[in-house]
């Protein structure tokens, strides 16, 4: 994917008010099957995918055994004895890596299909009339976090009702050879409906308005889940080990010793990656991510504090350029769409 085609602001506005077509084939698809490729992920993972039903999908992650996240995932459940993981593109290898290792001993194999697989997305209030005509798929039945099998435009493909934006929308995995031919059939149906290419500068934008971490920004190894304000996805309560669970186990006893939050800026400047935060004469955090927000109207952030740093309406600093700058903190996301 390109940075931008258009342009970073137009094409964020394209998946706001229409719908956006995104490829993604840089993603890494990693399949587990066999009778016990439930158990075995539950093993590996910090959720537990045998309590997902059929055609069901969560948010997941795979974690050190210190409890720091190696990557954030999604796993579907798309057949009996077959799960999909999707990592991102940064770290497939590392994942397929761990997944095969902490499987081992179960009656379950991995089929990486990361090279073989291509993903193109239709994200926006409009994805679903663009979709609709060109698939067999009863999308109207798909709910969000959940897949099945389909044709859309004549090509095999995994339909799924997720998406990385804030906004209803379609991810569809297909074989990689019949990707262009999917991406153009998807450009042409929607075109009186004013689809736009997106590039990564709006996948960006979209994703941070929606509050949603970017792993290396929000998530890396020295980051727990609790800390992320995404400890419900840890399911201590599940059956059996897995890696992680102790460190998680203290973390949850003991509380996180910082707090992922929302700030908006409100003198001037833009906060971005790696500005440092403070309260007083005191650095309380940094920012890990940063834009001026189309949909807000203001440069908006997300950022690790002090715990006690992090109620929304607290007055921060944001030290951009050598320069402090006032930003409030603010519950997440910053933007959710009307349903």
């Amino acid at each position: 994917m390109p940075v931008q085609y258009t342009g970073i602001v137009e094409e964020h506005r394209a998946v706001r008010e229409r719908a956006g077509l995104f490829d993604l084939s840089h993603m890494g698809e990693l399949f587990v099957e066999g009778p016990q490729a439930g158990e075995a992920l539950a093993r590996a993972l910090v959720t537990d995918p045998p309590q997902l039903p059929l055609g069901r999908a969560h948010y997941s992650m795979i974690c050190q055994p210190d409890g720091g996240i190696i990557d954030d995932l999604i796993v579907y459940h798309v057949a009996a004895e077959r799960f999909l993981v999707v990592a991102n593109a940064s770290n497939a290898q590392v994942v397929s890596d761990a997944l095969a290792e902490r499987i081992e001993g179960f009656r379950a194999i991995l089929d990486d299909r990361a090279l073989a697989t291509a993903l193109v997305a239709v994200q926006g209030p409009r994805a679903a009339p663009i979709l609709g005509p060109l698939t067999d798929a009863d999308l109207t039945a798909l709910r969000y976090y959940a897949i099945l099998e389909g044709q859309v435009a004549g090509v095999p493909a995994l339909i799924a009702r997720t998406g990385y934006t804030g906004e209803d929308g379609f991810e569809l995995f297909v074989e990689w050879g019949r990707a262009e031919a999917l991406w153009d059939a998807l450009s042409d149906a929607g075109r009186a409906a004013g689809v736009s290419p997106i590039g990564l500068g709006a996948r960006d934008t979209l994703r941070l308005e929606a509050g949603m971490p970017l792993y290396g920004n929000e998530l890396d190894r020295q980051t727990n889940p609790y800390e992320a304000g995404l400890g419900r996805v840890v399911k201590l309560d599940k059956d059996g080990d897995f890696v992680g669970r102790t460190a998680l186990e203290r973390v949850a006893r003991d509380g996180p010793g910082r707090r992922l939050v929302g700030l908006i800026v409100r003198g001037r400047g833009i906060a971005r990656h790696g500005h440092p935060i403070h309260v007083g004469d005191r650095q309380t955090g940094v920012v890990t991510s940063g834009t001026y927000s189309p949909t807000v109207g203001a440069p908006i952030a997300m950022a690790y504090v002090a715990p006690g740093d992090g109620e929304p309406g607290t007055i921060v600093e944001v030290e951009i350029r050598g320069r402090r700058v006032a930003a409030e903190v603010v519950a997440l996301p910053f933007y959710r769409r009307t349903r």
